[in-house]
């Protein structure tokens, strides 16, 4: 494994100097994988296989990016835990101003007008994350075949477990006897 640092610098090509920006439109691509996801050292997604393409549209005052990624990534399986390929495709927009201070409000991110640089790389990932669903899981059949047996009998046991016990409380069943 590569010191954290070495991760960091593959992070700089993210970052964009708007005040540099000459042309009206820009566009830029960029190819993710395992090395952006360890420099990000985030939980939920860590590796993966994927496109961006960002265009970048210089307007007065403001400056208004579309990103579209389209690729896969590796994340664990709801079911087995095991890693399995989710494809992502998702477009998103991010509209950025210059002000004083460095912060995020409504649908606006502002960045320091004295530095001008924005680091996109958080927002990718962001981008990524929200297009993952919320239930993920293999294809029939492709589950990992032990996770899947250990499951079974626990779900088993669970239900053999109520079937055993009684329906209700008796002491509600002669409450009941008494309402007839």
């Amino acid at each position: 494994m590569q010191p954290k640092s070495v991760y960091m610098s593959s992070l700089e090509q993210f970052k964009i100097d708007l005040k540099g920006l000459t042309d009206e439109l820009t566009k830029l691509e960029f190819d993710l994988d395992k090395d952006y996801f360890d420099a990000l050292d985030e939980t939920d997604v860590q590796s993966g296989v994927l496109h961006v393409s960002v265009s970048i549209r210089k307007a007065s005052g403001f400056f208004e990016l579309q990103f579209h990624t389209v690729g896969i990534v590796d994340i664990p399986c709801d079911r087995c835990l095991d890693l399995m390929e989710q494809p992502i495709e998702t477009d998103n927009r991010l509209v950025v101003k210059l002000g004083c201070t460095a912060r995020e409000e409504d649908d606006t991110v502002i960045i320091d007008e004295d530095e001008g640089i924005l680091d996109m790389s958080w927002f990718i990932y962001e981008f990524i994350a929200l297009a993952i669903p919320i239930q993920h899981v293999h294809a029939p059949g492709k589950c990992n075949p032990a996770m899947t047996q250990v499951l079974e009998e626990l779900s088993a046991d669970r239900s053999g477990d109520e079937e055993s016990s009684p329906a209700t409380d008796p002491r509600w069943d002669a409450l009941l006897k008494l309402k007839h």
